[in-house]
C-alpha cells in the first residue's frame, strides 16, 4: 500500500495503551480515591441527611441523570471517532494515536462527572452505599467506551476508508 500501512505494518498495544492508561486515571484511580475518602468519612464521622424525605428520590433523580449522562457519553465517543483523525496519509499512525488521546479526554472527563452525582448524594444524605452505586455506574460506562485492541484496529480501517476518500482532518482541529 503506497505510504500507508497494511495490518502487518503496525503495532496496535502502544496506539492502545497511552489513551488507556489516561482513561484508567480519570475513571478509576481518582474517583476511586475520591471514593475512599467518603468511606472514611462515612466510618468515622457520621453525616446527616440534609434532604431528608427527599433522599431516594434525589437519588432516582440522580440515577437518570447517570443514565442519560453515560448515553451521551457513549454517543459523543462515536461522533468524535467517525470524524477524520489523519492529516496526511503518510503520518497516518501518529496522527490516529494524537487523535486517540485528544478525542477521548473529554469523554472520558465526562464519565467520571457521572460519579460526582455519587459524591453529591454522599454529602447530602450520608448514604454510602447509594453513592458507592452511582460511582460503579461511572466505571461501567468506562468499561464501554474505553479503547480496546479490536475497535482501535476498527477505527484504523475506518480512518483508511477516509483516507481513500480524500477525508482528511483540517489544519485547526
Amino acid at each position: 500500500m503506497r505510504g500507508g500501512i497494511s495490518k502487518d505494518d503496525y503495532d496496535i498495544v502502544p496506539l492502545v495503551a497511552k489513551p488507556l492508561y489516561l482513561g484508567l486515571l480519570i475513571n478509576v484511580v481518582l474517583p476511586m480515591g475520591l471514593l475512599l475518602v467518603c468511606y472514611y468519612l462515612n466510618n468515622k464521622y457520621y453525616l446527616e441527611n440534609r434532604v431528608g424525605d427527599l433522599a431516594n428520590t434525589l437519588f432516582y433523580a440522580m440515577v437518570v441523570l447517570a443514565l442519560a449522562q453515560g448515553g451521551v457519553a457513549l454517543w459523543w465517543r462515536k461522533v468524535l471517532f467517525d470524524r477524520p483523525m489523519v492529516r496526511r496519509e503518510e503520518t497516518m499512525l501518529e496522527d490516529i494515536q494524537q487523535a486517540l488521546v485528544r478525542r477521548s479526554r473529554p469523554v472520558f472527563v465526562l464519565i467520571a462527572a457521572i460519579s460526582l452525582y455519587g459524591y453529591v448524594y454522599f454529602y447530602l444524605t450520608g448514604r454510602f452505599r447509594e453513592a458507592a452505586l452511582v460511582v460503579l455506574f461511572s466505571f461501567i460506562v468506562f468499561q464501554f467506551v474505553r479503547p480496546r485492541i479490536n475497535s482501535v484496529r476498527k477505527l484504523i480501517e475506518r480512518q483508511r476508508e477516509l483516507v481513500k476518500q480524500g477525508k482528511l482532518l483540517a489544519r485547526g482541529e
